[in-house]
């Protein structure tokens, strides 16, 4: 198959850049305390968009607070935000990738569904600066649910979508991205990515 050209490649973070921090953490919990796992993870990723705080509309107390109420979930709002941040640890060789990417003309960029945690993280793991972009669902006050994201950040970049490329581990993100008009790549494990990476980039 000949794909066309990209001018873009932007990465997801937690799943792709770093380790599934987010998730993990709640499975974490979930086992901690003798609580469904499947259910802490689902109700995870719905709470922190219906708290308003991966949007930046609501707080990590508002985040916390909703979990609780939906899974019966304790702990402290500090301690438990403190372990979530320890899993996501960065993947030394997706940095150097990235690096690598740049310098053969690519416009690289994160695009996440985070909070201002993404910033914390940059602070202990200082990534940024090996980015050209960073589009932060926090700020932006739009998520990767929402397909007139990936219109926006085509906008802002100055391409066409299919000059794109997008990585996520998120198979949802991942149609929606394609449906929208950009060429994707699912991150599943490191051998696949990288062929798949090499057949679109050269």
């Amino acid at each position: 198959m000949t794909a066309k050209a990209v001018d873009a490649v932007l990465f997801d973070y937690g799943g792709v850049l770093a380790e599934e921090g987010f998730r993990d953490g709640l499975v974490t919990f979930a086992k901690e305390q003798e609580l469904n796992a499947e259910v802490m993870t689902n109700e995870g990723m719905k709470a922190v968009y219906d708290s308003g705080f991966v949007l930046g509309h609501g707080t990590a107390s508002d985040f916390w607070k909703l979990l609780r109420q939906r899974t019966g979930l304790v702990g402290d709002n500090d301690e438990l935000s403190k372990r979530i941040l320890s899993g996501f640890m960065l993947r030394p060789w997706m940095i150097e990738l990235v690096g690598q990417l740049h310098k053969q003309g690519y416009i690289t960029g994160i695009l996440s569904d985070q909070t201002y945690w993404l910033d914390t993280l940059n602070e202990r793991d200082h990534f940024f600066d090996a980015f050209d972009h960073v589009y932060n669902s926090y700020y932006i006050g739009k998520g990767k649910q929402d397909s007139s994201l990936f219109n926006d950040v085509a906008k802002d970049l100055g391409l066409p979508l299919s000059k794109i490329l997008f990585i996520d581990d998120n198979e949802g993100n991942i149609i929606r991205a394609r449906e929208a008009g950009m060429q994707a790549i699912q991150f599943v494990d490191r051998q696949s990515f990288i062929s798949a990476l090499k057949q679109l980039t050269g």
